[in-house]
């Protein structure tokens, strides 16, 4: 068999059309000063391509210098530097267009005024791409927009066009090509940055009233970017053309292959929910789980993530949260008792025990004078009589252990102020004397 014969016709036409099309434009590029004008843009775009390093070199050197940059400025920077070459060939390239508008006829200049237009349709492709915050897409966006913008300036669009659309498959009545997907790619690109943007705009406004507590910003901001991107993907698909009727019977039986698989994800994303609605833990929050301490740093939509104090960020599973014990420091409110125990000797008064410790507190600068400090006594051990402080704080963010060493600090100074003494075990030992003492070592070694 004749593997040209097993081609599709309409692949064969297409192919055939394209090429005869560009064989006549290479055809006209050689006649005349047409050629002239293609050596000086190549020997324009060669001088562009020297230029870059130089410039590169001086561009990425003062950004370098810069201090205070934000990540955005730094990713268009980036983008300037990887666009130099065309930058700096578009801008060539149009001097000489003017010059030798100036000085010949203007037929002369005409590929001249050609390749700078297509310079600076490509630049804004370029740069309007970035603003996809998806990389793959914004590189099919880049990359087909730039294409078509080439191919219609030069007139091969239309062959393009019936090319790209001959390069199909069909699976009964759907017919799916390569200009379709394309398109489908491109559009939804375009909507996806639009309702990106519209997201952005939609969570700084969000974020800034405080009407609203900070879990419903969470859940609202994810709500808004969950609808308007699932939306722009839709609305691209149908756009050019795609069933999406289809799907539906599909995704219900991935579902349901998946959701065996996919169990414990799922329960993450329904605890992730559930903890946006009931509002028990929040940013900033405080919280302890088993021998993780640390506050909020961000809800996700299958973690929370715990920063302690350390600098460790913990990224917690939602359904750890909703099905475990978790001890919210701020919950409610951010003030925090904590309790410290200590002893004394016998031979020191019990009431200016208590007194001195509730001083002592008062004077760590993070313990709450509004709320008072007490002191109790808790029991009268072997060494020592015992006792509770109890105190109050209202920044756990800012640590536990070191409250509570600072304090202990202050009462050991105050103690020392004080002459009251802090115990520690003693054990006496008595031998008795004479052979009643060796008699009664003897049955204590069950040797009597």
């Amino acid at each position: 068999m004749d593997p040209i014969n097993t081609i599709n016709p309409e692949i064969i036409n297409a192919t055939q059309g394209l090429l005869s099309q560009a064989e006549a434009f290479v055809r006209s590029l050689l006649m005349g000063w047409r050629l002239y004008q293609v050596a000086g843009i190549l020997a324009l775009l060669l001088l562009a391509w020297l230029m870059r390093g130089i410039v590169s070199k001086w561009f990425m050197g003062w950004v370098r210098n810069q201090e205070g940059l934000q990540k955005w400025q730094l990713r268009w920077l980036v983008t300037i530097d990887r666009n130099l070459t065309l930058m700096l060939f578009t801008t060539i390239n149009w001097a000489t267009f003017w010059v030798m508008r100036q000085i010949t006829w203007p037929s002369r200049s005409q590929l001249f005024e050609v390749s700078g237009t297509i310079g600076l349709l490509l630049l804004f492709v370029s740069f309007a791409s970035k603003l996809i915050g998806n990389r793959f897409l914004s590189r099919v966006v880049a990359w087909g927009a730039g294409f078509w913008v080439v191919a219609v300036i030069l007139g091969f669009d239309t062959g393009v066009l019936s090319f790209l659309d001959s390069l199909a498959i069909t699976f009964g009545d759907f017919r799916l090509s390569a200009l379709s997907v394309i398109k489908a790619l491109i559009v939804t690109g375009v909507l996806v940055s639009g309702a990106r943007l519209i997201t952005k705009g939609a969570v700084s406004k969000i974020r800034k009233n405080p009407d609203i507590s900070p879990s419903m910003q969470v859940l609202a901001i994810k709500a808004i970017q969950m609808f308007l991107i699932g939306g722009a993907i839709f609305i691209g698909l149908k756009a050019v053309g795609f069933d999406l009727t289809g799907l539906a019977v599909l995704s219900g039986a991935v579902g349901v292959g998946l959701g065996f698989g996919l169990q414990k994800v799922v329960s993450n994303l329904v605890s992730g929910i559930i903890i946006l609605l009931d509002k028990s833990i929040k940013p900033g929050d405080v919280i302890s789980l088993g021998e993780t301490f640390g506050w909020i740093e961000s809800l996700g939509a299958r973690y929370v993530s715990v920063v302690t104090r350390d600098g460790k960020e913990y990224l917690i599973p939602n359904e750890d949260l909703i099905t475990g014990q978790v001890v919210n420091w701020s919950h409610s409110d951010q003030f925090v008792r904590l309790d410290l125990f200590f002893g004394t000797s016998y031979d020191d008064d019990p009431h200016l025990v208590r007194k001195l410790a509730i001083e002592a507190a008062g004077r760590v600068n993070r313990v709450l004078k509004d709320r008072p400090s007490v002191c109790h006594i808790v029991g009268f051990g072997d060494s020592s009589v015992d006792y509770i402080l109890r105190f109050w704080i209202k920044d756990p963010t800012e640590g536990l252990t070191n409250i509570r060493g600072n304090v202990y600090l202050a009462l050991w100074d105050i103690f020392k102020e004080n002459g009251v003494s802090i115990p520690f075990p003693q054990r006496e030992v008595k031998l008795l004397s004479g052979g009643q003492g060796a008699k009664q070592a003897a049955i204590l070694a069950g040797q009597d």
